[in-house]
C-alpha cells in the first residue's frame, strides 16, 4: 500500500511531466508534434490513470480497514462481557457449591444419626432377647425370690429416661433450633450412659451448639473430648473441623490451619476433608501434602 507522503511526490511527479508536455506543445506547431510528446503525454495519461487506480485502491482498502477495526472493537467488548458474565458464574457456583457441601455435610451427620439410633434399637434388642433367653432358663430361680422383700437399690441411671428416648429427644430439641434445652439434654446422655455407642454424638452436638451460640473456647475442649474420648466415632472428622474453624474465630491462624492439615491427613476422602480444602484456599493456605 502506497503511503500518503510518496503518492504526493508520485503526483508532482505527473504534474511536472504534464507541464512539460504542455510547454513542448504550446511551443511547437501543431503539425510538427514529434513522436517523442505523443508518448510523453501517453505516458502522462498513463501515470494520471494509475493514480486514480491507486487513490480508489486505497479508499477501498481503508474502508475494509475501518470496518475490520470496528468489528474487532465489537468482538473485543462482546468477549469482554462473556468473560465478566464467566466470572460472576463460576464465584457463584463457588459460592453454590460450599452451600451445598454444608448442607450435604448436615444431612450425612443427620443419616450417621438415625443409622446410630437404629443400631443402637437393635443392640437393645438383642439384649432382650438376650435377657429373655436367660430369664426363662433361671425362672424357677426368680420364682422363688419373688416372696423376698426387695432390698436392692436402683442404680442412679434410673434417674434419666431411658438412653434412646434421652437422645432422640436432645436431637429434636437440636434440629428445630431449641439449643438451650437440648444442651441439658445431651449432657444428661453423656453423664448417664457415657459407655454407649451414641455417647460420642451427644458430646458433639454439646460442642457444635456452643460453637453455634459463638463460645468458642468452650466448643474447642468439648471438640476435643470428643477426638480423645471417641477418636474412631462417626464425629470424629466433623470434630476436628469445627475445632479448626472456632480456632480460627478465635484468632488461632496457625493452630486452626494445623487442624484442618491434620483433619485431611487423617480423613482424606471424607466431606470433611474437602471443606477444609476449601477454608484453606480461602485462607490463601495450600493443604499439607500426605508423606
Amino acid at each position: 500500500m502506497i503511503g500518503t507522503g510518496q503518492r504526493m511526490r508520485f503526483q508532482k511527479t505527473v504534474a511536472t511531466l504534464a507541464l512539460a508536455a504542455f510547454l513542448l506543445t504550446a511551443a511547437t506547431p501543431s503539425f510538427a508534434v514529434s513522436k517523442e510528446i505523443i508518448q510523453l503525454q501517453t505516458q502522462v495519461q498513463a501515470l494520471t490513470d494509475q493514480i486514480q487506480r491507486l487513490q480508489q485502491s486505497i479508499d477501498e482498502r481503508m474502508g475494509v480497514m475501518r470496518s475490520l477495526v470496528e468489528q474487532s472493537t465489537d468482538n473485543v467488548n462482546k468477549l469482554s462481557n462473556s468473560l465478566a458474565a464467566v466470572q460472576k458464574t463460576l464465584q457463584q457456583q463457588n459460592l453454590d457449591t460450599h452451600s451445598k457441601l454444608d448442607q450435604a455435610s448436615g444431612q450425612i451427620q443427620t443419616l450417621n444419626d438415625s443409622i446410630d439410633e437404629i443400631r443402637a434399637r437393635l443392640d437393645k434388642i438383642s439384649k432382650q432377647l438376650s435377657d429373655m433367653a436367660s430369664a426363662q432358663q433361671s425362672m424357677m430361680v426368680q420364682q422363688s425370690s419373688t416372696q423376698q422383700p426387695a432390698t436392692t437399690q436402683q442404680p442412679a441411671q434410673s434417674q434419666a429416661p431411658p438412653p434412646d428416648v434421652l437422645y432422640n429427644n436432645a436431637l429434636r430439641d437440636y434440629n428445630a433450633g431449641r439449643y438451650d434445652l437440648a444442651i441439658q439434654q445431651f449432657q444428661q446422655y453423656v453423664q448417664y450412659y457415657a459407655n454407649t455407642d451414641l455417647a460420642g454424638n451427644a458430646q458433639f452436638y454439646i460442642a457444635d451448639i456452643e460453637y453455634r451460640q459463638g463460645n468458642y473456647d468452650a466448643a474447642v475442649k468439648d471438640y476435643n473430648k470428643v477426638l480423645e474420648q471417641f477418636p474412631s466415632g462417626n464425629k470424629a472428622a466433623s470434630a476436628q473441623l469445627r475445632k479448626g474453624y472456632a480456632l480460627l474465630e478465635l484468632g488461632q491462624r496457625e493452630a486452626g490451619i494445623r487442624e484442618l492439615n491434620s483433619l485431611i491427613q487423617r480423613f482424606p476422602r471424607s466431606i470433611e476433608a474437602t471443606q477444609a480444602r476449601e477454608r484453606l484456599r480461602k485462607l490463601g493456605v495450600a493443604p499439607t501434602r500426605r508423606k
